[in-house]
C-alpha cells in the first residue's frame, strides 16, 4: 500500500505515516501512533470522537494510507490522553469465504487500553445465512460499539514489585469486582462495585486477617452482554464475553472511563499488593463477545474474520477433490466461536496481553477459562502447541501464576491431570470427591484421602507438585456452600430460561428441607456441615480456593447459574444478621493454621514412609480402631471416619539454606457419618500428648488434651484437628 498521489508541491499530509508497531494506539507528547492488523482491508479509516460546539460530539474520519505485513498505521498529532476513536473497514464483502468487511461498522480497536460510549452490541440488522444474497448492512453503527480510548500509561508504582508467592504458600479468594463490594456498608457508597472500592481497608483486612493470600478476579477485560440477554433487560454478570483483551472493564471505574479505569486498577493492585494479596485475573481468550456468524460484529469480525475464528474442517467434493472454505464457525466453547490460536495474529494477540497486564498492570497471574480450547493444533489437543509453548519460553510469562481451567465444552477436551508444567489446573474430581465424602455418597474412603493429600494419581507421574492441585469445592459457576448443604436441586427460574439452565450434577445435599429454614436443629446440621467443607478444604494438601462470601454463608437461594444477576443474589452480603460467622471462625482457624505449620502445606509428595531413621511415616491413614487403614478398609462402604497423621519430625524438604525443618505433627479425624465415632489415638514412639486446636463438634472444644492411648469421641459429621504437644 502507498499514499495517495500528492496535488502539489509543499503540501503537508494530517496523518503522518507512523509504524506498524506497536499494536493499538500509542501516546506521546507529539503524536499518537494507531496501528491495527485488517491484511485482507482495501481500506481503513481511523475515527476520532471530537467534541461539537453544541456539546456533544462529532466523528473525524483520517484514512489510513499506510500498509505494511497486514497491518495499516499513522500517527495523528495532537490527540490528547481520553480521545475515544475507533476504526472502519472496508473490504470483499463474502461471508461464504470468512470475509465481512463493511465500513458501516465502527470496530472497537483489540489493542485499545480502555474503552468508552455505549457498551450494548445490537443485532445486525441483517440475517445472514449461507446462500442467502450478499447483501451488507449499512446501518451505522457507532453508538453501539465500544470506543477505544487513548490512554497515558505513567503511573507512580511507589516501589510495587512482583510478589511472587509460592504456590505452596498460596491461598486463593475467587471474586467479582463488583459483587464483593456492591453491599459492602464499610465502603463509601461511591466507591461500591469498582476497583476502588476493592482497594478500601475494609475489604484488604478483611481478606488479610482470613488468611487470603490472592484474589482471583472473574473476567476484568473489557465485556460486552449478549443480545440475547439485553433483549430481556438483563445483562451479563460475570463476564465471560471478553471483547476487549487490553482494557479493564469500564463499568468497574468510579472516576471514569476516558483512561481514568486504567489509573484506578493500577491503584488496586498497589493496594493489595501492599496487603500482601496478589491479583490472578480470570481470562477468557478461547471465545469474543461476537458469537456466532449471526453476532454483533465488533471488532475481530471486521478486521480478519477468517483468520481469527477457527471454521470447521472443510469437506472435498467427492466427485471432483476440491477442497472450499468452510464458513462454518468450529464452536468448542459453546459462546458460539472459537479464536484460533494457531493463528500468527491471534496468538500475537493472546501474548501481548497477558504481557501487558503483568509488565504494565502488574498482576501475578491469570486462570485461563476453558483451557482446552487454546490447546489445539487445528482440532487435536496438543501439549506442544504454539500457545503452550510460547508462553513456557516467554521470559516474562512462564514466571507468574499460570492456572488452567483443563477442559472446554467438547467431549475430548477434558485435561484435568494433563497440562505440562508449570500450569496449574482447577482439579473439579477434588471438588466432587469432597462433596460425595460429606453427603455420605462415597463407595469407601480411597477417593477422598487421595484427594486429601493432593491428588498424587493426577499429577505426579509428570513431575508437578501436590501444589498443581487448584482445590476447590465450589466456584462462581454452581451453588455456593451453604446453597450445597440446603438445596438439592437447581432454582434458576430468576435467569430467564425455564429453569432449563446450569447443572443437574450438584451433588449437594439439603439435609430433608429444600431451601432456608428456621428449624434451629436442622440450620445447625448445615452449619456443621459447611464449616466442614471449609475446614476440609483448607487443610487439604494442594492450594485452597475460596469462593467469595462462602466463609461466612453467602446463598444464592438455590440458584447454580447466576451469570445473569446482576443484583444481590449475587453480591456478598456483608450484614451480619443471616452471616454464618461460626463457618467463618473455622475458615480462619484453618487458614492459620495452614500459614503457621508447613507440615500442612509441604511442597513435596507425601511417601507413606519415615522422613528419617527410626522417626514415623510422613503420613498415615488411621481406622477408628487406631490401627493403620488396610486396603478392605479403604472399600469398606459402611466407614464414615478416617484419621490423617502428617509428621512434622522433622520435614522431609530442607529448609532455604539445607536447614533441617522441624514442626509439629497433626492427627486430622474427617467423619461424615451420622453417628458420634469412638476413635483410638494408638500408643506411639513419637508422639504422647496434643490438643484439638480446630472442631466442628460443640461438645469437643478447642484446648481439649488428648494421651498417646487414649480415646476421643468424635461428633457426627464433624472435622477435628489434633495438634502434637512438646513432651
Amino acid at each position: 500500500m502507498t499514499p495517495s498521489t500528492w496535488t502539489h508541491l509543499g503540501q503537508t499530509s494530517q496523518v503522518w505515516p507512523g509504524r506498524n508497531w506497536p499494536l493499538g494506539a500509542t501516546w506521546s507528547a507529539e503524536s499518537t501512533n494507531f496501528a491495527v492488523y485488517a491484511p485482507a482491508a482495501t481500506e481503513v479509516w481511523l475515527c476520532v470522537f471530537e467534541e461539537a460546539p453544541d456539546g456533544g460530539e462529532v466523528e473525524v474520519r483520517h484514512q489510513l494510507t499506510e500498509q505494511s505485513l497486514g497491518i495499516w498505521h499513522g500517527a495523528l498529532p495532537g490527540v490528547r490522553p481520553g480521545t475515544a476513536y475507533g476504526y472502519r473497514v472496508d473490504g470483499p464483502w463474502k461471508p461464504a469465504e470468512g470475509l465481512r468487511f463493511n465500513p458501516a461498522k465502527l470496530l472497537l480497536d483489540p489493542y485499545a487500553q480502555a474503552t468508552t460510549g455505549d457498551l450494548v452490541p445490537e443485532q445486525p440488522a441483517f440475517a445472514y445465512v449461507l446462500g442467502s444474497p450478499e447483501v451488507r448492512d449499512d446501518h451505522d453503527s457507532a453508538g453501539h460499539v465500544p470506543r477505544g480510548v487513548v490512554v497515558d500509561p505513567s503511573f507512580d508504582w511507589q516501589g510495587d514489585v512482583p510478589m511472587r508467592r509460592r504456590w505452596r504458600d498460596t491461598v486463593i479468594y475467587e471474586a467479582h469486582v463488583k459483587g464483593l463490594t456492591a453491599l459492602h456498608d464499610r465502603v463509601p457508597e461511591h466507591l461500591r462495585g469498582t476497583y476502588a472500592g476493592l482497594a478500601q481497608p475494609a475489604v484488604t483486612d478483611y481478606l488479610r486477617d482470613l488468611g487470603v493470600t490472592a484474589v482471583e478476579l472473574l473476567p476484568v477485560h473489557q465485556f460486552v452482554s449478549e443480545p440475547s440477554l439485553t433483549e430481556r433487560g438483563a445483562t451479563n454478570y460475570w463476564g465471560y464475553n471478553s471483547i476487549g483483551y487490553f482494557a479493564p472493564h469500564a463499568a468497574y471505574s468510579s472516576s471514569g472511563e476516558r483512561g481514568e479505569q486504567v489509573t484506578e486498577f493500577k491503584e488496586m493492585v498497589r493496594a493489595l499488593h501492599r496487603a500482601g494479596i496478589e491479583v490472578i485475573l480470570d481470562v477468557v481468550y478461547n471465545h469474543t463477545a461476537e458469537a456466532g456468524p449471526l453476532g454483533p460484529t465488533l471488532s475481530f469480525r471486521g478486521l480478519d474474520d477468517r483468520g481469527f475464528y477457527k471454521r470447521v474442517a472443510p469437506v472435498p467434493d467427492p466427485k471432483t477433490g476440491a477442497v472450499t472454505f468452510d464458513d462454518t464457525y468450529w464452536d468448542v466453547t459453546g459462546c458460539g466461536n472459537t479464536v484460533d490460536s494457531n493463528n500468527p495474529l491471534a496468538l500475537r494477540m493472546i501474548l501481548d496481553s497477558l504481557r501487558y497486564w503483568v509488565t504494565e498492570m502488574h498482576v501475578d497471574g491469570f486462570r485461563f477459562d476453558l483451557m482446552s480450547a487454546l490447546t489445539r493444533t487445528g482440532y487435536d489437543i496438543d501439549m506442544n502447541s504454539d500457545l503452550l509453548v510460547a508462553i513456557g519460553q516467554d521470559p516474562v510469562l512462564r514466571h507468574v501464576k499460570l492456572i488452567a481451567e483443563p477442559w472446554d465444552a467438547s467431549m475430548d477436551g477434558y485435561l484435568v491431570g494433563g497440562m505440562p508444567p508449570p500450569w496449574v489446573e482447577w482439579n473439579d474430581q477434588y471438588r466432587d470427591a469432597i462433596r460425595d465424602f460429606w453427603r455420605n455418597h462415597n463407595h469407601g474412603t480411597h477417593a477422598v484421602a487421595t484427594r486429601l493429600a493432593g491428588s498424587s494419581d493426577l499429577y505426579a507421574d509428570d513431575g508437578r507438585s501436590a501444589y498443581a492441585s487448584i482445590n476447590f469445592v465450589t466456584a462462581h459457576d454452581g451453588f455456593t456452600v451453604r446453597d450445597l448443604v440446603s438445596y438439592e436441586h437447581k432454582h434458576n427460574e430468576a435467569n430467564g430460561e425455564d429453569n432449563r439452565d446450569g447443572t443437574d450434577n450438584n451433588r449437594s445435599w439439603n439435609h430433608g428441607v429444600e431451601g432456608e429454614t428456621d428449624d434451629p436443629a436442622l440450620l445447625a446440621v448445615r452449619r456443621r456441615q459447611a464449616a466442614n467443607i471449609m475446614a476440609t478444604l483448607c487443610l487439604s494438601n494442594g492450594v485452597p480456593m475460596i469462593t467469595a462470601g462462602d466463609e461466612r454463608g453467602r446463598t444464592q437461594r438455590g440458584n447454580n447459574n447466576a451469570y445473569c444477576q446482576d443484583n444481590e443474589l449475587s453480591y456478598v452480603d456483608w450484614r451480619p444478621d443471616d452471616a454464618w460467622l461460626d463457618v467463618y471462625e473455622v475458615t480462619r482457624a484453618a487458614l492459620r493454621l495452614r500459614r503457621e505449620h508447613p507440615a500442612l502445606r509441604q511442597r513435596h509428595w507425601f511417601e507413606g514412609r519415615p522422613t528419617i531413621r527410626g522417626g514415623p511415616k510422613d503420613l498415615a491413614w488411621l481406622h477408628p480402631s487406631g490401627r493403620e487403614m488396610t486396603p478392605e478398609d479403604w472399600h469398606d462402604p459402611e466407614l464414615r471416619t478416617v484419621g490423617m497423621f502428617v509428621s512434622g519430625s522433622p520435614l522431609r524438604a530442607p529448609g532455604p539454606r539445607g536447614e533441617q525443618q522441624v514442626d509439629a505433627s497433626f492427627m486430622v479425624w474427617f467423619g461424615s457419618g451420622w453417628l458420634p465415632q469412638r476413635v483410638s489415638l494408638p500408643e506411639n514412639d513419637w508422639v504422647q500428648r496434643g490438643e484439638v486446636v480446630l472442631s466442628t463438634d460443640a461438645r469437643l472444644a478447642v484446648g481439649t488434651v488428648v494421651e498417646a492411648g487414649g480415646e476421643l469421641t468424635v461428633g457426627r459429621r464433624s472435622v477435628v484437628v489434633l495438634r502434637s504437644t512438646a513432651p
